[in-house]
């Protein structure tokens, strides 16, 4: 009888994993910081006026393993909390889900402003929580991706500046030189990229993206 115990809860963990990682692409654009980093990196590719460069695919790699690199407490806190007692049969599968959203529900709530958590709140038509605790998750969710969009575009509005600067100043230049036949883009990009590997610019986004995160 333990036997079968052990077989029936390992076929279980097995159906859970594979249910899980079907559900991991849409767990990371929802509920963790990938969808800001992968915006304002598109920003930046935009801003510089490379095109497809760097790819989609190289972009997404990126956001992906700066994503992890900011979620790691969180994953550890999961870990520790609900996958590691669940493996050794020390809690049950609800158990182990409710001790997995407790970290993210905190990450999420430190990222989400007030304005959108409000709104979603009146939207959901429920009672004004008190604590952090009476917000459902449902209505964290949407508040959390809401705030994410607003502080990604906050933060490619100001990594597009310095370049939309460098686009007046060119585009100044051609005008009064008489060359207005020539597109200001195809002089400019190579100095916004030449401005952007001076200041050690990929160093500089990494940095600022973490740091948006605490």
């Amino acid at each position: 009888m333990a036997a079968i115990r052990i077989d029936t809860s390992n076929a279980v963990q097995i159906l859970l994993l594979v249910g899980g990682l079907s559900l991991v692409p849409a767990l990371i654009f929802v509920v963790t910081g990938f969808s800001r980093i992968l915006i304002v990196l598109g920003f930046i590719r935009t801003a510089l006026g490379t095109n497809n460069t760097p790819p989609n695919q190289v972009l997404v790699g990126i956001a992906l393993f700066l994503t992890l690199f900011v979620m790691m407490p969180t994953i550890t806190a999961i870990k520790n909390n609900a996958w590691d007692p669940l493996v050794s049969h020390r809690i049950s599968t609800t158990t182990a889900l409710t001790n997995a959203e407790q970290p993210l529900r905190q990450f999420m709530f430190r990222q989400t402003s007030n304005q959108e958590l409000s709104l979603f709140v009146s939207l959901a038509h429920i009672p004004e929580p008190k604590t952090e605790g009476e917000v459902p998750t449902y209505v964290l969710i949407p508040a959390f991706m809401m705030s994410e969009l607003k502080t990604a575009f906050e933060i490619g509005f100001l990594i597009f500046l310095p370049f939309l600067i460098i686009d007046l100043i060119v585009s100044s230049t051609l005008m009064s030189m008489g060359m207005i036949m020539l597109p200001p883009t195809f002089i400019s990009m190579p100095f916004k990229i030449l401005l952007f590997v001076l200041v050690n610019g990929w160093d500089l986004i990494a940095k600022a993206l973490v740091a948006s995160f605490h």
